[in-house]
């Protein structure tokens, strides 16, 4: 964490919030539904794609804060596969949003070693946007600090279905459809995020108590964090107090501590079966 403490002014309240974490207990990955932008603009009487563009500068603090601290993967929901339902006029204003984000974050990428990634049905983009989009990708593909997941028309659904699919067309190729038998370990091999570990943390923000199709398979563990904060407004501060509740958490992946001894005095309470009404 030395580079994110050098980014801080020392007495500041990020620095305050800094001092408290635990640099060995970091989440490798963190994912991050991005919510609240067409809130944030109606509540300022401007039009929902003004909010969009107020998204901007919070993703680019958000990666920096994330490659200074040491984090391994950080994965944006930017764009899902139900967001085509949107006017058509705030969709296309997207694409040229995350163009301009490309073209402006791209030496910040570089000289930051972050490399890009994209997850989700790419090939339905529009040609210009996929092609600026693994333009960006191919150039950040060698550098080897925080990768960032964009994922765009992406929805966990269609994710699954493309990795069952896969598996189907590869034993077609192997000639062992007949008896094919999948396993979880078959199905994580295939999904879009196959190379980086499911995220240890799950932040959305403004106050929405959903999961809306991100990520369906990998969140099966995930810490959920979720703040009152609209996207636009969401700072350096909130992803510290993110980090700081995610380490409070007793994380025992369905099992139970090993240092806790049962007390063989208390009875153990037996099942009793209700009859179905």
């Amino acid at each position: 964490m030395k580079d994110f403490f050098d980014s801080l002014k020392p007495g500041e309240g990020d620095w305050l919030l800094a001092q408290s974490i635990d640099p060995e207990r970091l989440p490798a990955h963190i994912a991050i539904i991005m919510d609240g932008n067409g809130r944030w603009a109606n509540r300022r009487n401007m039009p929902r794609v003004a909010g969009h563009r107020a998204g901007i500068d919070p993703v680019r603090n958000t990666v920096e804060s994330c490659a200074r601290l040491g984090i391994t993967a950080l994965t944006l929901y930017a764009f899902s596969v139900e967001n085509w339902k949107r006017p058509r006029h705030e969709v296309e204003t997207l694409w040229r949003l995350l163009r301009f984000y490309l073209r402006r974050e791209l030496p910040e990428l570089m000289e930051n070693n972050i490399r890009l990634v994209a997850i989700g049905r790419l090939e339905a983009l529009p040609k210009q946007v996929r092609q600026e989009l693994e333009a960006a990708m191919e150039a950040t593909a060698g550098n080897n600090g925080l990768i960032v997941n964009l994922a765009i028309n992406y929805g966990g659904r269609a994710e699954l279905v493309d990795a069952v699919n896969a598996l189907l067309d590869q034993a077609r190729i192997e000639g062992t459809l007949d008896r094919l038998q999948v396993k979880e370990e078959d199905i994580a091999s295939k999904l879009y995020t196959a190379k980086i570990p499911d995220p240890d943390l799950l932040i959305r923000t403004s106050g929405e108590m959903r999961i809306s199709n991100f990520l369906l398979w990998q969140i099966a563990y995930s810490e959920i964090y979720v703040t009152e904060t609209l996207w636009p407004d969401f700072k350096r501060s909130d992803l510290l107090q993110a980090i700081l509740d995610y380490q409070k958490r007793d994380r025992r992946f369905g099992g139970v501590k090993t240092d806790v001894v049962p007390d063989s005095t208390e009875p153990v309470a037996e099942a009793v079966a209700v009859p179905a009404r």
